[in-house]
């Protein structure tokens, strides 16, 4: 299977440079395309879908490789060995924001800059290893999350993605995500659920020494800005910047801000 259909992947665009774009939990590459298209001019542009999402080969979704994030992390490895050139600049929404940070871990030569868009490296409030840890959930919050979505995942979905989304007064975004949750193979959806939800790589984070920039938003359900601010702390070389936004999906609900501040975190970093 050629990793082109495995992961549905695209590229557009042109100059030395990659940049690649990587969606979060229940969405698919499309989510980029206010922000994606805006950088073909200057960069080779490659997006794709997560194995289990979108238009990929659901077939090769692996519940052992899928495991953990790590998974998904040499994916990504994959795609670029075949699809990039010159070095690379990572975007990555929500879970992706992780899975790229262990890619770039892995193979750090590659990678010149890396733009973390709602990430959270732990979901989980955590007042003992971590005291003062504030991930947005309790544990007993999460267990229930998933076994809701265990039970009845379609309602779970048409529950929850809207609040994800948030975008109050833009109730056409809000069923876009609802819809596009909704598409997700059931089973695939739970098993990366749990994946995504009970990872935690906060022990990670030193280890990355790639440039980052945390584009966390004032207002988000899933990841609070007290995780972008522990990530800016414990992150070597990341810098945060908060957009006045309500949601998880800034690249959508706030597209221009959001490419504002990803291309003066671009013009410092690559100049």
């Amino acid at each position: 299977m050629s990793l082109q259909v495995r992961n549905n992947v695209h590229v557009s665009g042109q100059g030395g440079a990659t940049m690649l774009f990587s969606h979060g939990f229940g969405c698919d590459q499309t989510m980029w395309r206010y922000l994606a298209p805006a950088y073909e001019d200057h960069f080779r542009v490659i997006t794709y879908d997560l194995v289990g999402s979108g238009r990929s080969d659901l077939s090769a979704y692996d519940l052992t490789r899928y495991a953990s994030l790590h998974g998904y992390a040499g994916d990504l490895l994959e795609i670029l060995d075949e699809f990039a050139t010159g070095p690379v600049i990572l975007v990555g929404h929500s879970v992706s924001a992780m899975i790229g940070m262990l890619a770039a871990i892995e193979d750090p030569g590659r990678f010149v800059a890396q733009v973390m868009v709602a990430p959270s490296a732990c979901y989980i409030n955590d007042l003992s290893k971590h005291p003062g840890y504030v991930g947005g959930f309790e544990r007993e919050d999460i267990a229930e999350l998933l076994e809701t979505m265990e039970a009845n995942y379609m309602g779970w979905s048409s529950s929850l993605a809207p609040a994800i989304m948030g975008a109050p007064n833009r109730p056409a975004l809000r069923q876009e995500l609802t819809d596009s949750f909704c598409r997700n193979d059931p089973d695939i959806a739970k098993h990366f659920a749990r994946v995504t939800f009970l990872s935690d790589h906060r022990a990670d984070l030193p280890r990355s020494a790639t440039p980052a920039l945390i584009l966390q938003c004032s207002d988000d359900l899933i990841a609070p800005r007290s995780a972008g601010e522990y990530l800016a702390r414990h992150l070597p070389r990341s810098q945060l910047h908060v957009i006045d936004n309500i949601g998880h999906c800034p690249h959508i609900s706030a597209p221009t801000a959001s490419s504002r501040a990803i291309d003066a975190f671009l013009a410092a970093t690559l100049d």
